[in-house]
C-alpha cells in the first residue's frame, strides 16, 4: 500500500509513520491548518503583537513609568490587550500577556512584567 503525501500527493518513502513527504510539505501543511481563519483575526493579532513590542521595549526592567504620549508615538493601541488584573486595593492593570500597564494620575503609566514562571 503506498501512502501519499496529503500536501502534494507524492508518495511517502521512508518510516512508516511518515507522514509527508518532506519538510517542505509539512511546513506548508500546517502553515494551512494554523493560519488565522479572517483578517478580523489576524489584524487584532496583529495589533496585540504591536502593543506587546512596545510594552517590552519601554519596560526592559520589569517595572518602570512613561507616558501616554510616548506610548502613542509608538502606535500603541490601548483598546487592545488580553486580560485585566484588579488589585485588593481597587487597582485595574492591563495586560498585554505578560506584560502590563496601569494609568497613574497626570497621563502617566506605570508598566509591570509578571513573573511567568
Amino acid at each position: 500500500m503506498t501512502r501519499t503525501c496529503p500536501e502534494c500527493g507524492d508518495a511517502i518513502v521512508g518510516r512508516e509513520d511518515k507522514k509527508f513527504c518532506s519538510d517542505g510539505c509539512r511546513n506548508a501543511w500546517n502553515n494551512k491548518i494554523n493560519k488565522d481563519s479572517n483578517n478580523f483575526m489576524r489584524n487584532i493579532n496583529n495589533k496585540l503583537r504591536k502593543n506587546y513590542r512596545i510594552l517590552a521595549e519601554l519596560n526592559v526592567e520589569g517595572k518602570t513609568k512613561t507616558t501616554r504620549s510616548k506610548m502613542m508615538a509608538m502606535g500603541f493601541d490601548f483598546t487592545y490587550f488580553t486580560s485585566l488584573l484588579n488589585t485588593k486595593t481597587g487597582n485595574t492593570y492591563f495586560f498585554v500577556y505578560e506584560q502590563g500597564y496601569m494609568p497613574l494620575e497626570n497621563d502617566y503609566f506605570i508598566l509591570v512584567r509578571k513573573d511567568i514562571s
